[in-house]
């Protein structure tokens, strides 16, 4: 499906869901839902808050929140929470299922996808009589960037440890 078909679309289902809860459709939910369906990557809260404010849009802090949680309620947004009391959230309508390696170091994260992990999926599901609709898989490690850092600092404590005898 192309980008606009998309953008259309989530516009559509996110127009249904405010009223049908009787929110306000105003221009500042939508150019919020706009941006986050531009954006290819994870972000938190104050990145986008920021890059909004950044690129002219008249948006406050707590429309951004109160507009993500919105967002998350009507399945258009998915929040994760990877550590270090930050939440971090990405666009979800016609996004393949897939899983996450993040770095303990910089927070860094890297989504991979292994239909192994469907399989899985599915034998579960079926040896324990559950009807799964989605899963979630998070493996936490050091990126290679930090496990060079964490390395050469290791390698120099050594060092001092051995001229400091």
């Amino acid at each position: 499906m192309s980008e606009q078909k998309t953008n259309e679309l989530v516009r559509k289902i996110f127009e249904a869901y405010l009223e049908n809860k009787n929110l306000r459709k105003t221009p500042e939910r939508f150019a919020i839902l706009e941006e986050i369906y531009s954006r290819n990557d994870h972000f938190d809260v104050e990145t986008l808050y920021i890059h909004m404010k950044n690129q002219k849009y008249r948006v406050s802090r707590a429309t951004v929140y109160n507009t993500l949680e919105l967002l998350v309620s009507c399945d258009l947004v998915t929040k994760h929470q990877f550590g270090k009391n930050m939440a971090q959230f990405e666009k979800s309508y016609g996004y393949r299922q897939h899983d996450h390696v993040i770095c303990i170091e910089c927070g860094k994260v890297v989504e991979f996808c292994d239909p192994r992990v469907h399989q899985i999926q599915t034998m579960v599901g079926d040896l324990l009589k559950f009807d799964i609709k989605h899963h979630s898989l998070n493996m936490y490690g050091f990126c290679s960037d930090c496990s060079v850092s964490r390395k050469v600092i290791e390698n120099a404590a050594a060092a001092a440890k051995i001229e400091s005898n």
